[in-house]
């Protein structure tokens, strides 16, 4: 099973889900955000407001691919960007994170570690560009389908926002609490550490699989 993980850009924002394309709950404020709908453009919205993040930011995702096909997203940017941002009752957002708005995993892939590997490449992006935490709001009520989070044209704001329960999973704190919009944060620092751990069983396994099957490849033939 081939993984490979890309940066959220122009090029590839035509590979997420259509309703995560309509969805411009976070891009754009209330008002704008049901004219767009009415209207019947929020994905061209959703355009513009990837076209200015990229000119001014920089790529502001990670989309992971199995086997050349979509498995998972997350969407994130300075909280300067998103005009909803401010308006939670947990808000603001601290000024050494970034804010995580969105993610999804597609139903066939849950439960399988890749939202916390979308997170691990969101860490390793961010902390090379010198931020020190990603925070969410997160919603403690979930939808139906907890696990189904990807935004849908004309959602209640709910299915916009990622599970209280999901963001603990993959390491968040709460640093906020509220009874439906709490504020969590995750330190880039624990999230990379993960990685490394993770890495290190793996070579630690792996060393201890390849050395006993080395060891009889090429040995010389007894003599007698």
């Amino acid at each position: 099973m081939g993984r490979r993980m890309v940066p959220l850009t122009l090029d590839v924002l035509g590979d997420l889900p259509e309703a995560s394309r309509r969805c411009v709950f976070w891009e754009l404020d209330a008002v704008a955000a049901k004219q767009a709908a009415a209207a019947g453009y929020p994905d061209f919205e959703k355009e513009v407001w990837f076209s200015t993040v990229l000119l001014q930011w920089g790529p502001c995702g990670r989309l992971l691919y199995v086997d050349d096909e979509l498995a998972g997203f997350v969407v994130y940017a300075p909280p300067v960007f998103s005009p909803r941002a401010g308006a939670f009752p947990t808000s603001p957002v601290s000024g050494d994170a970034v804010l995580l708005m969105t993610g999804w995993v597609r139903p066939d892939q849950r439960g399988g570690g890749l939202a916390r590997m979308l997170v691990q490449g969101a860490a390793k992006d961010l902390t090379k560009r010198g931020f020190k935490a990603i925070e969410a709001f997160g919603v403690a009520a979930p939808p139906a389908d907890p696990a189904d989070t990807a935004c849908t044209p004309g959602a209640h704001e709910g299915d916009c926002l990622l599970p209280e329960a999901m963001l603990l999973s993959v390491g968040f704190t709460t640093v906020r609490p509220h009874h439906r919009y709490p504020r969590l944060r995750l330190e880039l620092r624990s999230a990379l550490a993960w990685r490394e751990d993770v890495e290190q069983a793996l070579e630690r396994l792996l060393g201890s699989v390849r050395v006993p099957a080395l060891s009889g490849l090429g040995a010389p033939p007894a003599t007698t």
